[in-house]
């Protein structure tokens, strides 16, 4: 009752003022973790000085008041001038019309955003504070707002007009992909049809990625860095600080809080949304793996379902019951899984159809035509809990398609505490679009038909949809009553290796922490942030300043 309560207040823009007051709040208290605490002032000062002259490091925080990340950029800027870097963290001071801190349950009036930008408590809790923990540490900084000018933000306005939004681009870059990602963030979901204000709101997304790339361009012009690092390396801002170091020959590091506890997903030039994607077959197929991976693999697996070792846990005990499903035994079961609608909306050339909703509506009609088979629709949990919580529910786009399911078709809502994967251990094939448990479920030896941008496409483990209508051929082939193959299997365990245990790094001394800081950073001096004393973050410094690979 308390859960679905906070749930609807979140989803609740008149109670968003009281959540703001609230952040500004615990942004000057228990938020932001105090460095000072471990920092040896002697010390640090004298690694300042040797770091003055060092390569030059960027951290494109942007977003102060996300706490959690803003706590990983400061323990990386301490970590790289303990390793000799001139590291410059920039903050974002109230100088975007829009940004990834804006969301819809947080706003008090979204036609205020849409006028006049947004709301001063947004921006009192997002930048002093932060700006207050660099300057505890003396960490050299930079505002966002020294570097734009009247006539940027002319020209800003200007392109905030373009009819096509998604193909815009100014001084080479995509900015209209990163202004797109990040209106569709704000309204938490896969389209803006019938938004309030969606047009204004865009067009403030668009003003905002053009600033930003003006002002990156001219901040890597005067402080000339060698690397620049952002977390997630899209929407407004992330995206457009590291387009603008792309098109001034700036090499780009990207990161993301990572599934496994104490675990972070570092990149070299783009988001881990596109390189792991691209990564070369090569870099995991031969790779060492021996017997002791296959079996740490396959128990971190199995560990999935409950979340135990993951910073995530979407439910402590899930349900694996499916009576009231009423699934016939005599049937084939194939197994649908969803995506958040709005997340990570970026261009990948690989899908077989132009959206999660084309597939899903392309999927439910073709199941209608075969009462032979059933088809169960595991609609993702974070719909419900995730940050934002998603505002374009599957379950109401099926319903606006087909009022009346199929009887062969049967939708999960993402509430239940049903288990995905043991649904999955009883399904003859698996369904997906872009969800990362393709990995999971190949891995397990469920076949996977992959009709979106899915990671263990092109691995050689899936079954890869070239097309909509490829699409259908490959469901046509259905019942696959044999699971996959014991090579195809191990070429699956061997990739999930790979992704969870050497894409993933661990950082043992960042501890989870209850509430909005998320993170902690459980050092007790300077020297628990040396090299030498984390593998890890040697493996992640090492690949900011000299390009090696982000492998552990």
């Amino acid at each position: 009752m308390m859960a679905s309560l906070r749930d609807a207040l979140r989803r609740w823009p008149p109670a968003s003022r009281a959540r703001l007051l609230r952040l500004n709040l615990i942004a000057r208290g228990e938020a932001h973790q105090d460095f000072s605490a471990f920092i040896e002032p002697e010390l640090w000062r004298a690694a300042l000085a040797r770091g003055a002259g060092g390569k030059g490091v960027l951290i494109a925080t942007n977003l102060g008041g996300h706490f959690a990340l803003s706590a990983i950029d400061r323990m990386l800027a301490v970590a790289l001038t303990l390793r000799g870097a001139a590291v410059t963290s920039v903050l974002c001071d109230a100088a975007l019309p829009a940004c990834q801190m804006c969301e819809f349950g947080l706003t008090p009036s979204i036609s205020a955003l849409a006028k006049s930008g947004p709301d001063a408590l947004l921006c009192g809790y997002c930048h002093k504070p932060a700006a207050a923990q660099l300057e505890r540490i003396a960490l050299p900084q930079a505002r966002l707002s020294a570097y734009i000018t009247d006539e940027d933000r002319a020209e800003a306005r200007r392109l905030a007009g373009a009819e096509d939004v998604a193909a815009l681009q100014w001084g080479g870059m995509n900015v209209g992909e990163h202004a797109l990602a990040g209106a569709l963030r704000f309204y938490a979901r896969g389209d803006l049809e019938a938004q309030p204000h969606a047009r204004a709101i865009l067009a403030r997304y668009v003003e905002s990625a053009v600033l930003t790339a003006a002002a990156y361009r001219r901040m890597i012009e005067v402080l000339k860095p060698e690397v620049l690092v952002a977390h997630h390396g899209i929407y407004t801002p992330q995206g457009l600080a590291a387009e603008a170091a792309r098109a001034k020959g700036v090499r780009v590091v990207t990161w993301n809080p990572a599934y496994r506890r104490h675990c972070f997903i570092f990149s070299h030039d783009d988001t881990y949304h596109h390189t792991l994607m691209h990564e070369p077959v090569e870099v995991w197929r031969d790779a060492p793996f021996s017997d002791a991976d296959r079996e740490k693999t396959r128990a971190y697996l199995e560990s999935r379902s409950g979340g135990a070792g993951d910073w995530i846990r979407f439910h402590r005990d899930p349900e694996t019951n499916f009576a009231a499903l009423g699934l016939d035994r005599d049937k084939p079961l194939i197994v649908a899984l969803t995506n958040v609608f709005w997340d990570a909306q970026l261009h990948y050339p690989a899908n077989a159809f132009a959206s999660q909703r084309d597939w899903l509506e392309a999927t439910i009609a073709w199941f209608a035509e075969r009462p032979d088979l059933q088809l169960v629709i595991r609609v993702h949990p974070a719909e419900a809990s995730g940050s934002p919580p998603s505002r374009q529910r599957a379950q109401e786009i099926v319903a606006a398609r087909f009022p009346v399911l199929p009887q062969n078709v049967k939708l999960i809502a993402p509430e239940s505490a049903l288990s995905t994967y043991a649904l999955a251990r009883r399904a003859d094939a698996a369904l997906i679009y872009g969800t990362k448990t393709g990995v999971e479920l190949s891995a397990m030896g469920v076949p996977v038909i992959v009709a979106g941008e899915a990671w263990s496409r092109g691995k050689g483990f899936t079954i890869d949809a070239a097309s909509a209508q490829d699409y259908r051929t490959q469901l046509g082939k259905l019942p696959l009553r044999a699971p996959l193959s014991g090579k195809m299997q191990d070429l699956a365990l061997r990739y999930a290796h790979h992704f969870f245990f050497r894409r993933m790094i661990e950082l043992p001394f960042v501890e989870p922490a209850t509430g909005a800081r998320r993170f902690t950073i459980a050092a007790d001096s300077l020297a628990s942030l040396e090299r030498g004393a984390c593998a890890g973050l040697d493996v992640i410094c090492d690949g900011v300043l000299d390009g090696a690979p982000f492998l552990a």
